[in-house]
């Protein structure tokens, strides 16, 4: 997280809305001779208290995980550069704008059984965001198949003990400068959703 209080003065609430609505992000052990990280889609409750999720057993976090094992979740937003140039004012330097939010807890197994009911969970919550789609749903598929692609899947679920956030936005810079930073940003080719990171930094301006 940024060391700036500036950028981590959003309250936990919208962190925890973020990270839900977001539902995918980079999930870390520690572990010799490095960090193990996988990538993973998932459902976190609405209090922001756990998530469920499932890997693929061949990896190496769901091999090294069989008890309560410390991790780090780790959620990116919209992100982008932001050139000098662009705040109309002397003496800048060139940063990088972004959003994130970290979970930190605990991550364990679940029961084999809790595999069905926590993919149809999952998969109901981003199924909901394509409507008016009819959504999709496990009983298309041929039970024998269905089986045959979760054994080959466990179920987790994350215990969140903290939840931090960086919204880093130009809130240290004049309204003016940030008016115009967002200006330039919003048709930027580097970095991803920049018209997202945009509109964000405009809400900065109209909190103001």
């Amino acid at each position: 997280m940024h060391p700036n209080p500036i950028f981590r003065s959003e309250d936990q609430s919208r962190h925890i809305e973020f990270a839900r609505s977001r539902g995918f992000g980079q999930l870390a052990i520690n572990a010799d001779p490095a960090p193990l990280v996988s990538h993973i889609p998932f459902i976190l409750s609405e209090d922001g208290k756990c998530a469920d999720f499932h890997l693929v057993r061949s990896t190496q976090i769901a091999r090294a995980v069989n008890t309560e094992t410390p991790a780090v979740l780790t959620i990116s937003g919209s992100d982008g550069y932001v050139s000098p140039d662009w705040y109309g004012i002397p003496d800048q330097v060139p940063t990088w704008n972004y959003i994130a939010v970290h979970l930190r807890g605990q991550i364990g197994p679940l029961e084999a059984e809790e595999l069905r009911g926590s993919i149809d969970r999952l998969t109901a919550f981003f199924e909901a965001k394509l409507a008016p789609k009819t959504p999709w749903v496990s009983t298309k598929m041929q039970q024998e198949a269905l089986n045959r692609m979760m054994r080959m899947i466990r179920p987790f679920r994350f215990d969140v003990a903290s939840v931090d956030g960086t919204w880093k936005l130009n809130q240290n810079k004049t309204a003016a400068a940030r008016k115009n930073a967002a200006t330039e940003i919003q048709s930027s080719p580097i970095g991803m959703e920049t018209g997202n990171l945009a509109q964000l930094m405009q809400s900065v301006l109209s909190e103001e």
